[in-house]
């Protein structure tokens, strides 16, 4: 298989991996309603610990961020390249939010945005990762903490690569900017209730274990 041809198909198998619907698949394993029908209607973790409760909802999360971390992981060890490997990022992430499995629905595409992230700037992902929880215990808004923690991220792999003098592909800070644009997109709806005041708040006290209802 020729550079290109390999290429097509990490980028092609990126995007099916990142579509498998893990939300909708666990909630079946647990015997609980499809995701799409309850709450947001989303299928990520946020909307499982609602309806699912705290476990169910950790399982869907790891799911979510192997979804991405393994088509980057598999570009790299092909030695596809930082262009592939950031395009087979960007495929995931498009996928966990547009899942050809779902007609082109899914989730917000955060946790797999952070699953590629960990092969590709996992430093990004440790200091943002504070801004992220900090936002959400501060607010109980989960959408703006995946909001501020994906500029915090972008910002973060930005200031990595100035910091290293042209050692790391300029690829990797792009593909930042990139995905923290798709998760914006993927929160149109969150966006406009933040900005109305109508969003949602998280009750923290799910963490804890209690199962929840009502949308995310």
């Amino acid at each position: 298989m020729d550079g290109l041809a390999l290429a097509i198909a990490l980028i092609l198998a990126a995007y099916l991996a990142g579509s498998i619907p893990m939300g909708v698949l666990v909630s079946r394993a647990a015997g609980g309603p499809d995701l799409r029908t309850v709450g947001s209607g989303r299928t990520g973790g946020t909307n499982a610990l609602r309806v699912l409760g705290r476990k169910w909802a950790l399982v869907v999360v790891i799911g979510d961020v192997l979804k991405g971390a393994l088509p980057v992981l598999v570009a790299r060890l092909a030695g596809a390249g930082p262009a592939v490997e950031v395009l087979c990022a960007l495929a995931a992430v498009l996928g966990a939010s547009w899942s050809i499995f779902l007609r082109f629905h899914g989730g917000r595409g955060v946790g797999t945005g952070v699953g590629t992230m960990l092969v590709i700037q996992p430093l990004a992902v440790a200091l943002a990762m504070p801004v992220f929880v900090g936002v959400i215990l501060a607010t109980q808004y989960v959408s703006l903490g995946s909001l501020v923690g994906s500029v915090a991220m972008a910002s973060w792999a930005w200031l990595s690569w100035m910091a290293a003098n042209g050692s790391i592909s300029v690829a990797y800070p792009l593909y930042t900017a990139g995905g923290a644009a798709l998760v914006w997109l993927a929160h149109a709806d969150n966006i406009d209730r933040l900005i109305h005041g109508t969003e949602r708040k998280l009750d923290l006290s799910l963490l804890g274990g209690r199962r929840g209802g009502g949308p995310v």
